[in-house]
């Protein structure tokens, strides 16, 4: 036999919750060297129809489920409609510059991956916040390994488990062998951080992930990353197309009071994160735009060359503009993911003593759904201050900040998955931990129901953890792949459009951002080494061996 080639169509039953396929038709098509061919249609059950049926499964559906396995990473979502498209998990959580809980956090981390799914998300993201002292954030690479190790580990052992349930569905018709599956189901593709904030890549099929690019921008103190948003951008290539991604991780301005400043900080996010250096490209601009002294005509031409002056001027302005737009965040041919610790709270001021807090009972007065009308970002969002153009699903998780851990139960040996807490006292409950996208743009709407769009799957939070006052919140969804010569807005845009910042930039780039990051980059890392030298143990004992080595060569050098 010379080839074999088999096509799915996941689209001939739909669950009616979330359009899951209940059953696969299977085309087999095997081509043999004499030039025949043999075809060979099956019906073929998923993980969750199997999981409920009660009927003895067919042998087909035993090799299928364990072809489904063993290549379930180069597998590609398809939507409702057809549209080939990514399953997607990003995930932000503020870690309190605490060690992650490992066991915890993957046992909640295999509900996120269950939660209206039957196969683990092909990308998962992670935005993290405060994910290690500031010392070590500041230098990094060495030090923020210990940190950083213990999310892909989580990733990996909640991975394992969904995969593993799967497999005790089907036990009674699927073989498994060794050789069905990776040893870590999911790759560490990129990681980068920004002082405090950093962002993880993981893909169940690293080869799909091209053209990976970073961006970066601080404005904390100086400019440098105890706040800021780091940045990864991508190519993906499915099996039915190819889609540019942009995911941004991002820790703004803290306190009630502090809104204009978060505002202030989104608005820098927009000017200084570039996926590319914009001084190269307005020096590239200068240079073919200075004249050439030889190409002076007579004067008697000159209002005519004013004229075509003008209008080369104006082309390669918006040629300029266009090269800068590609390399900002809302670069026109890509989607965009933005997640972070965004700060935006429900009040500008801090509760009195008196003051009602959101409760999870539904039978209360104070029932948390009825203070998301107070949140922040919603109004700011709305009226064009902040996370421009972005979208967001409908919020029905509870407040994720601030939250006090109680003291843990005695005797507790098991890792703790229900941990003991109340709210904050000084601070208002909030939606602070947020997930937004940019919508499909409005030019690839066709006015049917053949209109790519982003299908989320989940919004929620997860469960408290001990080590921090947030709780970690994930978007899943699936993110159509639409080809980026696709997503590039035409060339009339039209006054709707205009307010997709894919069309139009709500702000100008800045020419020297790379070039003030490297600046408060030097800053970090001397104040990062300060700070680790005279505020650590390790730190402490480098101080002292130094302090001992200095005084035995001055000893040595008054003996001789």
């Amino acid at each position: 036999m010379v080839s074999k080639r088999d096509w799915l169509d996941p689209f001939s039953f739909l669950s009616p919750a979330w359009g899951v396929p209940l059953f696969h038709f299977v085309l087999t098509i095997s081509s043999r060297s004499d030039g025949s061919s043999d075809f060979n249609l099956a019906v073929v059950m998923t993980a969750s129809t199997l999981a409920a049926a009660s009927t003895p499964k067919s042998t087909s559906v035993a090799s299928t489920s364990q072809s489904k396995l063993s290549n379930s990473s180069t597998s590609t979502a398809m939507t409702p409609l057809s549209v080939p498209s990514v399953d997607l998990l990003y995930l932000t959580f503020n870690c309190a510059k605490n060690l992650l809980d490992v066991p915890v956090f993957s046992a909640h981390l295999q509900t996120a991956f269950r939660q209206n799914a039957t196969d683990l998300p092909q990308v998962v993201v992670l935005s993290l916040q405060e994910v290690a002292p500031l010392a070590y954030s500041f230098i990094g690479g060495y030090f923020l390994k210990q940190y950083i190790s213990r999310y892909e580990q989580a990733i990996n052992i909640a991975a394992q488990h969904v995969l593993d349930n799967i497999l005790s569905q089907e036990s009674d018709t699927i073989a498994v062998t060794p050789t069905t599956r990776p040893a870590k189901p999911y790759t560490l593709v990129r990681g980068n951080n920004v002082g405090y904030t950093a962002i993880l890549l993981f893909a169940r099929d690293a080869s799909r992930l091209k053209n990976i690019q970073e961006a970066e921008v601080g404005f904390g103190a100086a400019e440098m990353g105890n706040k800021g948003a780091v940045g990864l951008r991508m190519l993906y290539e499915g099996d039915g197309g190819s889609s540019e991604l942009t995911f941004v991780a991002t820790h703004l301005a803290a306190m009630e009071w502090n809104l204009p400043r978060r505002n202030a900080n989104w608005a820098a996010i927009m000017r200084g994160m570039a996926f590319g250096n914009p001084e190269v490209v307005v020096n590239s601009y200068k240079t073919s735009v200075t004249p050439s002294p030889a190409s002076t005509p007579p004067a008697e031409d000159q209002p005519e060359r004013v004229r075509l002056l003008d209008a080369e001027h104006d082309e390669q302005h918006s040629r300029l503009q266009q090269q800068l737009h590609s390399i900002s965040v809302f670069k026109p041919t890509s989607h965009l993911f933005v997640a972070g610790d965004l700060n935006y709270r429900i009040s500008t001021t801090s509760p009195p003593p008196s003051a009602a807090f959101p409760s999870l009972d539904p039978e209360s007065e104070n029932y948390y759904p009825d203070f998301f009308r107070l949140d922040q970002l919603t109004r700011e969002r709305n009226a064009g201050r902040t996370l421009h153009g972005l979208s967001e699903h409908e919020v029905r998780f509870p407040p994720t900040y601030k939250y006090d851990v109680l003291p843990q139960k005695p005797g507790t040996q098991e890792p703790e998955l229900d941990v003991p807490w109340k709210f904050a006292v000084h601070r208002y409950p909030g939606w602070t931990d947020r997930v937004l996208f940019l919508d499909v743009p409005s030019w690839l709407k066709k006015g049917d129901d053949k209109n790519p769009k982003i299908n989320v799957r989940a919004y929620d939070c997860l469960p408290v953890l001990r080590m921090s006052d947030h709780r970690p919140v994930f978007l899943r969804a699936d993110v159509p792949l639409v080809a980026p010569s696709e997503m590039a807005p035409p060339s009339n845009v039209d006054h709707d459009m205009s307010k997709d910042p894919r069309a139009r930039l709500p702000v100008e780039i800045d020419p020297e951002a790379w070039e003030r990051r490297a600046a408060a980059r030097r800053k970090e890392v001397m104040a990062g080494w300060s700070m680790y030298l005279w505020s650590t143990k390790e730190g402490a004992c480098i101080l002292a061996t130094i302090l001992a080595f200095g005084a035995g060569v001055y000893w040595l050098y008054r003996l001789f």
